[in-house]
Parts: structure tokens; sequence; C-alpha cells
């Protein structure tokens, strides 16, 4: 017997869809729905150094990822490799946001006459 391409795609697609449903599960009533994803797992590593820092030369800012669920206000000393310090300070609110993998600039203390706007990330 000879089968026709039209003949041969039809039934083809007709078993590709049977295991399709199939893998899926086929309707099954009595599987429990599959459960919502999560928010995803929590910042690794947030901060900022290089171009993220106005104006830089050394500065670096680390803040652990433990802090970012912190309550009050979490200050941190960016000197790097500065032969000055700067501090900056987030608020509980910029802390969540940075947890969000939102982006929040900041603006650093003055000393020698400057100041820097801090930029910071999470990945």
């Amino acid at each position: 017997m000879t089968i026709t391409r039209k003949r041969f795609l039809g039934a083809a697609a007709g078993s590709t869809i049977v295991l399709w449903l199939q893998a899926c599960g086929g309707g099954d009533d009595d599987d429990p729905p599959a459960p919502a994803p999560g928010p995803g797992p929590a910042p690794a590593q947030c901060g900022s150094s290089g171009a993220a820092i106005a104006g830089n030369h050394g500065h670096v800012l680390t803040i652990a990822a433990v802090d970012l669920d912190a309550t009050t206000n979490q200050t941190y000393n960016i000197t790097g490799t500065a032969n000055h310090t700067h501090s900056v300070t987030f608020t509980p609110a910029q802390l969540q946001a940075l947890k969000a993998r939102q982006t929040v600039t900041v603006t650093s203390t003055t000393d020698s006459s400057h100041e820097h706007a801090v930029t910071a990330s999470c990945v």
C-alpha cells in the first residue's frame, strides 16, 4: 500500500499530539497543581565599584546579603584603595529595593572636599 505525504504527515502529527498530551499527564484530575514559583534566591552579592561610583578613584562598596533585611539604617565605609574615606547610608526601604534587584543611588559623605554618587545593585 502506498501512503501519500499528506496522509503520513497527518498521521505523524496526530501521534505527536497524543504523545505530548500523555507527557503532560493526559488530563488526569488527580494530580495536584504545580506550586507557584517563589521570588527566587536572595542576591549573592551587592555593592558597587568602578563607574558605579561617580568620579571614582579606588572606592568600593560591599553590602552583606544579611543586611538586606535590616530594619534600621545601615552605613558602610567605601574607602577601598583610596587615600581617604567616605561612607554611605542606606535606609531599610533602599535595602529592600536592592534585595528586589533594583538599583539604588545614594550620596557619600564629603571628604577631601568632594562626595560621590554611589549606585548600588545586587547580582
